[in-house]
């Protein structure tokens, strides 16, 4: 384990801990001030590529940091299975419609990829998307919809209603047939056509059969009444960032219905929060994703406001390094995301988070992930962020093995097993909690 020191403070960290944790203090002050008077909401956003699109390590320590500090909510969410792809078990998406999708890893194109770096839309109505919560902590009470410009283009709906409507129909009475009567002369007695009395009684000729009773559609109407059921649209209301709806009962459902007046549909995500003080994680993950993909997108940073960020965390540099990018070249992109959150006036502290290690193909050593976790460690003082070094964590390349042997580490040996992924977000929250503790004992 490498031993790293501050030179302001001039203390000698060991063991699990986050390096240059002064850069996180507006954050810890907040969650001590929650802790005093229980009045706090502390939204803290992951962003990152496939490790965190799974939701795995972020929701070990999303319940970890919710159970210290409190439950605010679940945070951003977005309907990977009507992109087709993984996302995290908490929460269920269905749809009985088609979505096209784009992710921010593709080329650019003028498609709505924001906040959670993947975009969706359609260009007709006729849907119901159904978002059902499947871990019980996370009902809630508020829930935000994101979309590009924040335009209006859905509604909610908590449930369907029936409604009667009250109609006509023509009546229909019956006909015995006589022996020896035609089809020509009933049409006659009951003053309708052939062709009607077919098609009612489904008859492909004009043969009949003496005995048989013939429905008959007559030219009088009566009263009918038809069950209809139909999603009633809730009270939405706005800010400059969502439209959302607040419910003083928690919900585990809800219904997401075009708004009529809406021509196109695109989401970037819905955010839901409690009527509760403590934390929300949000986990914003796209497969194969870099800092450059985040980049190249201006939208990803203006909705990046709509989550009211308190604390930051990045996890990027696994794709950086199967492309055998310079350490210098990837310092110099996560130099340009900060830059781009900042430009958006979103000032908080930032823990970058080293990736781990990994294997190339044919178990060849990656040089690279290493590479990137000194630079990071390096530049953390100057630049002002916290410095959580997984890499160094899990023992580097040096620690593969044991990583493999524990079954922590994937086949591909770059992704991680449940249980690995489960390991890193413990490890992170011990950190973080560690660094809070030492914060505290201070003030």
């Amino acid at each position: 384990m490498v031993n790293k020191i501050d030179s302001t403070s001039v203390e000698t960290y060991t063991g699990n801990h986050i390096y240059n944790a002064k850069a996180l203090e507006s954050v810890f002050q907040k969650l001590k001030e929650n802790e005093s008077a229980g009045n706090q909401k502390i939204n803290i956003v992951h962003i990152g590529d496939s490790h965190i699109q799974g939701d795995l390590m972020t929701n070990k320590i999303r319940k970890l940091l919710q159970q210290k500090f409190g439950n605010a909510g679940r945070g951003l969410v977005f309907p990977y299975q009507l992109a087709k792809t993984n996302g995290s078990y908490n929460e269920r998406f269905r749809c009985n419609r088609i979505w096209e999708s784009y992710r921010n890893i593709y080329p650019v194109r003028d498609y709505p990829v924001g906040l959670s770096g993947i975009g969706l839309w359609r260009d007709t109505g006729g849907f119901v998307v159904e978002m059902s919560i499947k871990d019980p902590v996370y009902k809630f009470n508020t829930i935000q919809i994101i979309t590009p410009k924040n335009e209006n283009m859905f509604e909610l709906a908590s449930g369907s209603q029936t409604k009667f409507v009250e109609t006509t129909e023509r009546k229909v009475i019956t006909h015995k047939i006589k022996k020896g009567e035609a089809i020509s002369v009933i049409a006659d007695k009951y003053n309708v056509s052939v062709t009607e009395i077919k098609k009612a009684n489904q008859l492909k000729s004009n043969n009949i059969r003496a005995g048989r009773i013939l429905k008959i559609p007559t030219n009088q109407t009566q009263p009918k009444n038809i069950k209809t059921s139909e999603f009633v649209p809730l009270n939405l209301e706005s800010d400059a960032f969502c439209h959302y709806y607040k419910s003083e009962k928690a919900l585990d459902r809800i219904f997401l219905i075009p708004n009529k007046e809406a021509k196109e549909y695109e989401l970037n995500g819905l955010v839901l929060e409690k009527n509760a003080p403590g934390i929300t994680y949000s986990g914003i993950g796209v497969n194969g994703a870099k800092f450059s993909d985040y980049n190249k997108y201006p939208l990803f940073f203006e909705q990046l406001k709509a989550l009211h960020p308190d604390l930051l965390i990045f996890s990027l540099g696994t794709n950086e390094s199967f492309d055998k990018l310079e350490a210098s070249e990837y310092i110099r992109r996560l130099r340009q995301f900060i830059k781009n959150i900042k430009d958006q006036n979103i000032d908080v502290p930032i823990i970058v988070m080293t990736p781990p290690p990994s294997l190339f193909r044919g178990r060849k050593p990656n040089h690279f992930v290493g590479e990137y976790a000194q630079r990071i460690n390096d530049i953390a003082e100057k630049d002002g962020f916290a410095v959580w070094d997984l890499y160094d964590e899990l023992g580097g390349l040096n620690g593969i093995g044991q990583l493999n042997a524990q079954g922590l580490i994937g086949k591909d040996w770059v992704h991680y097993s449940k249980k690995g992924y489960e390991k890193q977000g413990s490890l992170f929250s011990e950190a973080f909690l560690k660094a809070y503790d030492n914060f505290k004992s201070k003030k």
